[in-house]
């Protein structure tokens, strides 16, 4: 997926895992689980929580490279330290990393009614922004209260894009996720959390693309690279 004018590339991993390109060559991922080797390396790689399916040591393995910056929640520090060379960054929600043209927020992530995502641990999802463009990948999380301060992004001369889960029971169902990209106004939203064998099918993205365009929502799948 391009974005401003192809300065911005999204490209989808599979289940969770996004890739942010820029035109520079600059590379960011998010939550890569059983990706390819051959996707490349990262200059940031972004870890929403400590679950598998999300800081997946193998896979992160296969984008860093020595100096490769690692931002993850506080708890992902003792399964990510062991990996050489990276340069490990614990944050807390709220927290902004600020590399100049981007801008990395730690924004909240979790389950109301339940505490398979418990809002006390402490996990993420994330908002970058760079080139005029904002990407919103929510992580592992229902619709919560927070998301409301998102609202302003798409009407601030930007191309804002929501990555969210799909898959129901410990995230968000296809029709709640629709109603989250309302909420929050997003240019564009891209269901993740499906099709990797842990929860959420593609048949819960199709779902939301229709619960997306009933909204008047611009929704895409994207195909994963």
């Amino acid at each position: 997926m391009d974005l401003a004018d192809g300065k911005i590339k999204l490209d989808f991993l599979g289940h969770s895992g996004v890739r942010i390109s820029n035109d520079k060559g600059k590379k960011i991922v998010i939550d890569p689980y059983n990706v390819s080797s051959s996707i490349g390396k990262a200059d940031i790689v972004l870890v929403s929580h400590a679950h598998y399916d999300h800081c997946s040591i193998k896979d992160i393995e296969k984008v860093v490279q020595r100096g490769t910056i690692v931002i993850c929640p506080v708890d992902c520090q003792s399964k990510l330290i062991k990996i050489e060379g990276i340069d490990l960054h614990a944050v807390e929600f709220g927290e902004v990393l600020d590399f100049g043209n981007l801008k990395i927020e730690a924004f909240p992530a979790y389950n109301v009614n339940s505490d398979h995502h418990s809002k006390s641990e402490g996990w993420l999802g994330y908002v970058v922004k760079t080139d005029k463009v904002v990407i919103y990948h929510a992580g592992d999380t229902d619709y919560i209260p927070e998301m409301q301060k998102l609202s302003g992004y798409g009407k601030r001369d930007n191309e804002f894009v929501a990555l969210l889960p799909v898959a129901g029971d410990v995230v968000m169902n296809p029709e709640e996720a629709s109603e989250a990209a309302s909420i929050i106004g997003a240019d564009w939203a891209i269901p993740i959390s499906y099709g990797a064998g842990v929860y959420g099918t593609l048949s819960d993205a199709e779902e939301f693309l229709e619960n997306c365009k009933g909204k008047n929502i611009n929704a895409q799948i994207l195909e994963k690279v």
